[in-house]
């Protein structure tokens, strides 16, 4: 049962629990409305706290400026409050200035949409294909049994990694993020990255020595300045590409399906082509805000809606909270698959706007198309299962009965 909207101050943000607890949008109104620049304390940490910014042009504001903020020093409060992140100046996302954008220069190449064009006509079959099996079955999970075999297999196609270790893959992904179960230990998330690292580290060095068209090919064959990448260059950057490839699609397709069943009349609007499936995309994109925040380190003092942040500190940018700001979105607590324009936050802005966007959408487009084209009603058979984080919000588990067009 989700708790009564409580004062900003007594959220305690940093707790996965919060977010199952309460209801977010109310929650985030009396965040913007209270207190939009709020000083979030915390105990315990290598920090004292973090601000908070839930209005959209706070948040656009410290997206766009990588001259004053930095990514270098984690990017997510897991590792902001820990005081770092091992991959900085090595990952793409936790790496700014020049070699950020070598790096992000070399990986473009590999995420263009003329070379993702075989990719996507993969995803394409493959959301068909699973939508038609879940139809056959006629009850399933849609998490479990549909949705999660997208994006994972799509990632593994742009990477290059033998379908005999997809299963594998996935399960490491799982475990690595810790957001599936409230119980998971963080030894066994650690486990499970170096693991995934080890893995990339054996397929580069296979790739190097017989290179293909693959993202672990491009990485493990450029140079920069002359200088091959480092071996963990090259491990860290394909462990973004896998985590950051999977949860977005993955939660958008999950929640998509779930507001689907909960909004009939958006579900009539989609099958009867009266909203289009593009405009369905960034709607879902918009209302599900897979990953809840980012954040960045002040590099220096910084005045934001009349609140002096200082140098050094902690700033967390509330995706869930701008999709959902009255000041940018008319009736943002619609869900209508028709809003236009449309222009949320769930993949960032900025220098550090999500490289695998493009794909994203395709992969949320294509289950839209299967589901539009195959399914005529859906209903949930038993509830769903919500992640356990402070970063990531969707279902690992969603139990639904569907049935097709006679």
């Amino acid at each position: 049962m989700a708790m009564a909207t409580q004062p900003p101050g007594d959220v305690d943000l940093s707790d996965p629990q919060t977010f199952l607890d309460h209801e977010l949008v109310p929650m985030w109104q009396r965040f913007r409305r209270e207190s939009p620049v709020h000083w979030h304390a915390v105990e315990g940490w290598k920090v004292p706290g973090f601000w908070v910014l839930s209005r959209y042009d706070d948040v656009m504001s410290v997206y766009r400026d990588n001259k004053r903020f930095t990514s270098e020093r984690g990017n997510v409060l897991a590792t902001l409050l820990e005081g770092g992140d091992s991959a900085a100046g090595k990952m793409l996302a936790v790496t700014d200035g020049r070699r950020h954008r070598e790096l992000r220069n070399l990986l473009l190449k590999a995420f263009a949409p003329r070379v993702l064009e075989r990719v996507v006509e993969g995803v394409r079959r493959r959301a068909d294909r699973l939508v038609r099996q879940g139809l056959e079955r006629g009850d399933c999970d849609f998490a479990q049994d549909i949705a999660e075999h997208i994006p994972m297999a799509t990632i593994a196609d742009l990477l290059g990694v033998p379908a005999s270790d997809r299963d594998y893959l996935l399960s490491l992904t799982k475990q690595a993020l810790s957001a599936e179960e409230a119980d998971q230990s963080g030894d066994e998330a650690l486990v499970a990255r170096q693991e995934l690292l080890l893995y990339f580290a054996d397929l580069a060095e296979d790739r190097r020595e017989n290179p293909e068209s693959d993202v672990v090919s491009v990485l493990a064959t450029a140079t920069i300045d002359g200088e091959p990448l480092t071996d963990q260059e090259i491990v860290f950057n394909c462990y973004s590409v896998i985590i950051g490839g999977d949860e977005t699609s993955r939660l958008s397709m999950i929640g998509g399906m779930h507001e689907l069943m909960e909004h009939p009349g958006q579900w009539r609007r989609l099958s009867s082509g009266e909203v289009s499936v593009d405009s369905a995309v960034e709607e879902v994109l918009r209302w599900v805000t897979p990953a809840m925040h980012f954040g960045r380190r002040a590099l220096t003092d910084v005045e934001i809606g009349g609140t002096t942040i200082r140098a050094d500190d902690v700033v967390t940018l509330w995706n869930t909270s701008a999709n959902h700001d009255e000041e940018i979105f008319d009736d943002p607590g619609t869900f209508d698959l028709g809003r236009t324009p449309n222009k949320h936050v769930s993949f960032g802005y900025g220098p550090h706007f999500c490289l695998g966007a493009y794909l994203g959408r395709a992969e949320i487009h294509a289950m839209l198309t299967a589901l539009r084209t195959h399914v005529s009603e859906a209903a949930p058979t038993g509830p769903a299962k919500p992640i356990h984080s402070n970063f990531l919000r969707g279902y690992s588990s969603l139990p639904v009965s569907m049935r097709p067009y006679r």
